[in-house]
């Protein structure tokens, strides 16, 4: 790209609209931010899921959890999210807000002690827009005012599907087929205000697709008195990016517009194509019946080799520089539910839920890594039927830093999320 990365060069940072799922400065990298996975039951307990074995709502970040059923509910979870961010660069202050689907899935029972899940669910996004005006007093002089600027958007979406099956009692295990697609597109401009002078404009627009795989395992140990342990892991093969990608660059000088370059490639004729990393995850967990449990998961992905810092397009210009590096997550999480059955008190029948994390993003800014933490909240409301319910959550999170001229964000995220079961495989009975 023609112009440097604005989260270091001082540049003011805008606010845009439109169908985003999360504004950030930091999305201007690889394939953009990778988002929060999982339903809103998950992301209300810091994001856990590899050990997570809940009849009573659908999971599917480990795909050996969708067994922990009724063998005759079929389950469906739609999550929503309303994003509200605030960036500080120096004294530079801005403000975004969204609100998107995040989820959509499904579980229904296949033959006894077996299941099958599917979905679908953004995997990242990309939606920047930011400007700066050349301050070198002698180009001024000679040219006028001169503005850069740089926007982009679009992203990956993930769908997912697979089956899940239960050995004695304890020992479950799944996999699940991933397929991702999307478009970014990715643009710079430089603008001159005098009239006699060109502006040009240059850019990357990427239609991608990638196909994966995600396997699961689940170990359940009772130890009496309702008391459980569950030990899962999750490993997810690295995913290799198809698709073609336009390059281009215009000049215009009034209404008059000039194509100086254009050219549309396929990925796989690059020496070094890109890679959606491949990632490991182990969680342990302890339930105490249906009342409460507590579970820590860490997730480790390495995107060193993913080339995203050798192929044009994927990284800008940028001083620091930018490079791929391993992300490590780790998160624990909580829920509680005084009294599930009373008949009295509504609010002793919600399920409370607690949770923190920790996450390395997946590149480093001048060698630096960027962090990632919040504290997260949530409650889930029963309505009518014994499993539907709406679940509400909270995340409240910092991420990068303001030194060296980078961008911090706070942001508060709001999540509601919708949880419906029915029973569908049951003769009806007539007397």
């Amino acid at each position: 790209m023609v112009i440097g990365i604005a989260l270091f060069s001082g540049v003011a940072i805008h606010a845009q609209d439109g169908a985003d799922l999360t504004y950030s400065p930091y999305s201007v990298f690889g394939v953009g931010d990778l988002l929060n996975q999982g339903t809103v039951v998950s992301r209300s307990m810091g994001g856990v899921g590899v050990a997570t074995r809940n009849r009573r709502h659908l999971n599917y970040l480990n795909p050996a959890s969708v067994t922990a059923r009724d063998s005759l509910f079929v389950m469906v979870d739609v999550g929503l999210n309303s994003n509200n961010k605030i960036f500080r660069q120096g004294d530079i202050r801005s403000a975004h807000n969204s609100f998107n689907l995040t989820n959509l899935a499904f579980s229904v029972p296949i033959y006894k002690k077996s299941a099958f899940v599917a979905g679908i669910t953004p995997y990242s996004n990309v939606a920047y827009d930011f400007s700066s005006n050349v301050k070198d007093s002698e180009m001024i002089a000679q040219t006028g005012k001169i503005n850069t600027a740089a926007r982009g958007n679009g992203g990956l979406y993930s769908i997912f599907a697979g089956p899940a099956v239960t050995l004695w009692n304890r020992l479950s295990f799944g996999v699940q087929a991933i397929y991702y697609f999307g478009n970014i597109d990715k643009e710079s401009a430089t603008t001159f205000h005098q009239s006699s002078y060109r502006n040009f404009s240059s850019g990357y627009i990427f239609e991608l697709n990638a196909f994966t795989g995600k396997f699961g395992v689940q170990y359940e140990q009772p130890f009496g008195n309702n008391l459980s342990m569950v030990v899962g892991a999750t490993y997810k093969p690295k995913a290799r990016l198809h698709g073609y990608v336009t390059d281009y660059k215009y000049v215009t000088l009034g209404s008059k517009v000039d194509t100086s370059y254009y050219k549309v490639d396929t990925l796989s004729k690059n020496s070094s194509v890109p890679k959606l990393a491949s990632e490991i995850g182990f969680g342990v967990s302890l339930r105490g019946g249906e009342r409460w449990s507590v579970e820590f998961n860490y997730l480790r992905s390495d995107w060193t080799k993913s080339s995203f810092d050798k192929v044009v397009g994927f990284s800008n210009k940028s001083n620091p520089a930018f490079s791929p590096a391993v992300s490590n997550s780790f998160r624990l999480g909580f829920e509680f539910v005084p009294n599930r059955n009373d008949i009295r008190y509504y609010l002793k029948k919600c399920t409370y839920r607690g949770g923190i994390y920790y996450d390395n993003e997946y590149y480093k800014i001048g060698g630096r890594n960027v962090s990632n933490y919040g504290i997260t909240f949530g409650m889930t409301l029963p309505i009518f039927k014994l499993h539907d319910a709406i679940t509400l959550g909270l995340d409240i999170g910092k991420r990068g830093s303001i030194r060296e001229q980078m961008t911090r964000e706070t942001y508060f995220q709001f999540n509601i999320g919708f949880n419906i079961s029915d029973r569908w495989f049951i003769k009806q009975t007539y007397q």
